[in-house]
């Protein structure tokens, strides 16, 4: 269903579903912290680990001073690190308020900004780089963020984000997924059709599915074996759909039926005029 034609029911439906993050806790973050090798965990909410991240910074040239829009931030561990490491101009932005709270917290005098917003529209301004990390797959209508995310990239800007790549859902498998309003794989060859029609060139890409998987599989593990700590924080319904979600995501990286890429797109400058 293209985003663009929901109805309000369907919006406010798919507004709150995006925001079920599994709220913040201290069994929780020691469950995460265990699943990744050595060095790896950053606050991350996602299978991206922190090298992987770094690889993806440095593919989209942050640098000092180079602005950045993190979309879709949660509680910003990815953006805090790139921060702090390239010294760039940053602003994250979700939908969440208490995971913005949570980011302002942590960044403590790091020169990190963040607002509260819904996604799409982006927020207004000009940015060199604009951030999408692990929530493509939350939107449906692919296309009009894309062409959002290029209204706001300044001539040679790059897009940097991942990937789901694989066929739509059935619907046994939306009756499995928790959640599964927010789960929308795409086609490379579609992605690359939808990059193209906004302006957009893919200048990097790396397949991350077989590392995902293996953080999946972790995040499951540590997830179960935590499970009564966990649910103590977060409630039992919510705990249990943590596990099974992680459960699916691990089989089908596992499988092929679903692949992970990171990949850097970057808009054109425009050509100059001869007089």
């Amino acid at each position: 269903m293209s985003h663009t034609r929901m109805t309000v029911r369907q919006r406010i439906r798919f507004s709150v579903r995006r925001d079920q993050r599994a709220p913040l806790g201290p069994a929780l973050e020691q469950a995460r912290a265990a699943a990744y090798p050595a060095g790896e965990y950053v606050g991350q909410e996602s299978f991206m680990r922190a090298s992987e991240i770094r690889a993806l910074a440095r593919q989209a040239r942050i640098g000092p001073g180079v602005s950045v829009l993190d979309l879709c931030c949660g509680v910003a561990g990815p953006g805090r690190m790139i921060t702090a490491e390239s010294g760039c101009r940053y602003l994250g932005v979700d939908h969440s308020a208490r995971a913005v709270a949570a980011a302002r917290e942590r960044a403590g005098n790091l020169p990190c900004r963040f607002e509260q917003g819904h996604l799409p529209p982006l927020p207004q301004g000009c940015f060199e780089v604009v951030l999408l990390l692990e929530t493509m797959l939350a939107f449906p209508d692919k296309a009009a963020l894309i062409r959002d995310v290029e209204r706001v990239l300044a001539p040679g800007g790059r897009f940097a984000f991942t990937v789901e790549e694989g066929r739509p859902l059935t619907g046994q498998e939306r009756a499995r997924m928790p959640a599964a309003d927010t789960v929308w794989p795409i086609g490379l060859t579609e992605l690359a059709g939808v990059l193209r029609g906004a302006g957009l060139t893919v200048l990097w890409r790396q397949e991350y599915s077989a590392a995902h998987h293996a953080i999946a599989t972790a995040l499951h593990r540590c997830y179960r074996a935590d499970s009564s700590l966990i649910a103590g924080q977060i409630g039992a319904q919510a705990t249990e759909d943590l596990i099974t979600a992680h459960q699916l995501w691990s089989d089908w990286l596992g499988s092929g039926r679903v692949r992970k890429f990171a990949m850097v797109a970057g808009k054109q400058r425009p050509s100059s005029v001869k007089p």
